[in-house]
């Protein structure tokens, strides 16, 4: 074709001003690929973090205080939404932990070790001891344990709801990455909270869920409410419950793609006014082109040909060198506390390909609308 050989032609003719193009769209991608991905990855980090080793969808009764019966109805509905992973019926109750002069407040869940490690996976993030509720053992979080001096095998004293006083074993410490949870939270089997609280043994404080996509919880919270089994039954979800993080997260998306919007306006900015440039230098050779014979669209297809190598070759480097900042990224932050692995979406880094393949050809339309208005003869007598 002859526009592309021209167009070929053009480029190795001018190699620093190609090279400097397509890497201006290198850089772009690049910094497209990176930081969408490192956006991405930071929301999933905060995320599980925060909720995810924890109840995204909670099932309790209206009224405070009153048991929440698991009924076969209630579990067939809630195991019927097809996003709902997993269904824990709990019984949650205070208690204070006393020692000495010393005293703390703790929040006990109470239920089955393997079901509650659906969830919270406390078998998973034992830093000691073993993972074991029993009758009369408790797992407890290790700033809790920190503080108090207690280990594995060690008898705690606890006042209940009750007043009553009760002698729990340490079978276990967690640590779940947040010290808020890690001194607050404690582990205990259901039929002990259950004596507890008194329930028989359909009875539970609320039934606890997760979801596949966290982003869903409010659909299924919808969707659960209007089933007849969880008739006057209270069903609220994590994003109700937590709209600041909400909120955070969604600003962090917002701020992302005003960036990559940015990236991208200067990226195509750039490559119009070289390729414009570019068509000025090349005056007198399409002048001298369209006047042997070459028309206006083939002269014109000689700039989206130029547009379409730089676009190409340098959204395939940027991607390269997106994707190695992610690797470099995640390799530095393996051992680190503070970061955390990036990984690459295979969907996004194809998008933003094409679009900056899209953003280079777009970028044509100016200089090829120029060439189209050439008069050759003008060209010529111009010199």
């Amino acid at each position: 074709m002859l526009s592309f050989r021209i167009a070929t032609r053009f480029l190795r003719k001018s190699p620093v001003q190609s090279i400097l193009i397509a890497a201006g769209i290198a850089v772009g991608i690049g910094v497209q690929v990176f930081l969408g991905s490192l956006i991405t990855s930071l929301q999933t980090s905060l995320v599980d973090q925060t909720i995810g080793n924890s109840p995204q969808v909670v099932v309790q009764a209206k009224q405070d205080g009153q048991p929440v019966a698991f009924t076969p109805q209630l579990k067939q509905a809630m195991e019927a939404q097809s996003q709902i992973t997993t269904v824990v019926p709990t019984r949650a109750y205070s208690a204070i932990f006393r020692s000495g002069a010393e005293s703390a407040p703790l929040q006990f869940t109470g239920g089955a070790l393997d079901q509650l490690d659906t969830i919270y996976d406390i078998s998973g993030r034992l830093v000691a001891g073993k993972a074991s509720l029993a009758a009369g053992e408790v797992i407890v979080g290790k700033d809790f344990a920190d503080t108090f001096g207690l280990k594995p095998g060690d008898e705690a004293t606890f006042v209940l709801p009750s007043g009553k006083p009760a002698k729990l074993v340490v079978s276990g410490v967690f640590d779940f990455g947040s010290a808020a949870a890690n001194s607050v939270t404690a582990f205990v089997s259901g039929d002990d909270a259950a004596t507890v609280l008194g329930l028989s043994s359909d009875q539970y404080t609320a039934v606890d869920a997760q979801v596949q996509d966290v982003f869903s919880s409010e659909q299924v919270a919808s969707d659960l409410r209007a089933e007849p089994a969880l008739n006057g039954l209270q069903v609220t979800e994590w994003q109700a419950e937590n709209a600041d993080l909400l909120s955070a997260l969604q600003s962090q998306s917002s701020s992302s793609y005003m960036i990559q919007f940015f990236v991208l306006v200067a990226v195509a900015l750039g490559i119009a006014s070289t390729l414009a440039i570019s068509a000025v230098q090349k005056t007198r050779q399409i002048g001298i082109l369209k006047a042997m014979g070459m028309r206006d669209r083939q002269s014109g297809r000689i700039f989206f040909w130029q547009a379409l190598i730089l676009g190409v070759s340098g959204a395939a480097v940027g991607v390269a060198a997106g994707l190695g900042l992610i690797a470099l990224f995640t390799f530095l932050g393996r051992n680190s506390d503070s970061l955390f692995p990036i990984t690459p979406q295979v969907g996004f880094v194809a998008i933003s390909f094409v679009v900056g393949v899209l953003v280079a050809v777009l970028s044509s339309l100016i200089p090829s609308r120029r060439t189209k208005k050439l008069d050759p003869i003008e060209v010529i007598q111009g010199g």
